[in-house]
């Protein structure tokens, strides 16, 4: 594999004292895309998490806080924005063609001089569930996968999120029926069969923006495959975990990499 070209790494105020960040222009698929990158202040080799982000275009933009919370559990974290997003060039595809920047920000980390190559982790939080299923796919030397409030089926969401319909059916070209071929392209649990990394699900049982049954799903096929596959769900919680449960889940769940097949 080719190493991802960096175009351009500028200074990024961090609100974390142990953490230093960069906002990163890099080459995917030709375009420069954009995204952020934090490292632990202290010099060392560590292991690679590619954050990967939920939301369309401002909505669910990564947060600098979010990511220095991940890096000072002793991670280098890059967190893409996705195409045509703060600068970036092309259109944001919602799990199409942009899966191509999670790929090239996969080959970033790799390459990481401060990042033990074999040991790069993949994050998904809610629509970056598809993201860091498709990229775990695609890379079977991926150090683990965890998807927290992921999406697993595109139909499904169509189907759950009347708010979504009319940006999906603009982005991937019609509904589930008059769209098909585009929405299983989506859709990882098709291809699960070539997912190597162990697999962690964390999902709060109330969630309402990404439904329980995305979770229920994937860990269903992952088990019929005979995948490694952790489920943490949560009876009282929603799509966003009170802050106390937050902090001890970013906490359990570096700790569960960390262990990933070691």
């Amino acid at each position: 594999m080719e190493k991802t070209q960096i175009l351009d790494k500028i200074p990024f105020p961090s609100p974390n004292p142990n953490v230093n960040m960069y906002l990163i222009t890099y080459l995917s698929a030709g375009l420069r895309v954009k995204g952020l990158l934090a490292e632990p202040v202290q010099a060392g080799v560590y292991e690679g998490m590619l954050y990967l982000r939920g939301g369309i275009k401002n909505v669910g933009m990564v947060r600098p806080a979010r990511i220095g919370q991940f890096a000072s559990e002793g991670f280098v974290v890059f967190a893409p924005f996705y195409r045509g997003n703060r600068g970036g060039e092309g259109n944001e595809d919602f799990a199409g063609e942009d899966r191509e920047d999670a790929f090239a920000a996969f080959e970033l980390l790799r390459s990481h001089p401060s990042v033990a190559g074999s040991r790069v982790h993949i994050f998904g939080f809610s629509r970056g569930g598809v993201m860091a299923l498709l990229t775990g796919i695609r890379y079977e030397d991926a150090a683990s996968v965890v998807t927290w409030g992921g999406v697993s089926d595109m139909a499904l969401t169509y189907v759950e999120r009347k708010d979504l319909r009319r940006m999906m059916k603009r982005v991937i070209g019609g509904s589930p029926k008059t769209a098909a071929e585009e929405f299983e392209y989506r859709t990882p649990l098709y291809e699960l069969d070539k997912l190597q990394p162990p697999v962690l699900i964390i999902h709060g049982l109330r969630d309402e923006n990404v439904s329980i049954e995305h979770a229920y799903r994937l860990e269903k096929r992952l088990v019929a495959l005979q995948k490694h596959v952790e489920t943490w769900y949560f009876e009282h919680v929603n799509h966003y975990f009170p802050p106390a449960l937050n902090r001890k889940i970013v906490h359990d769940l570096c700790i569960w990499m960390k262990k990933a097949g070691t």
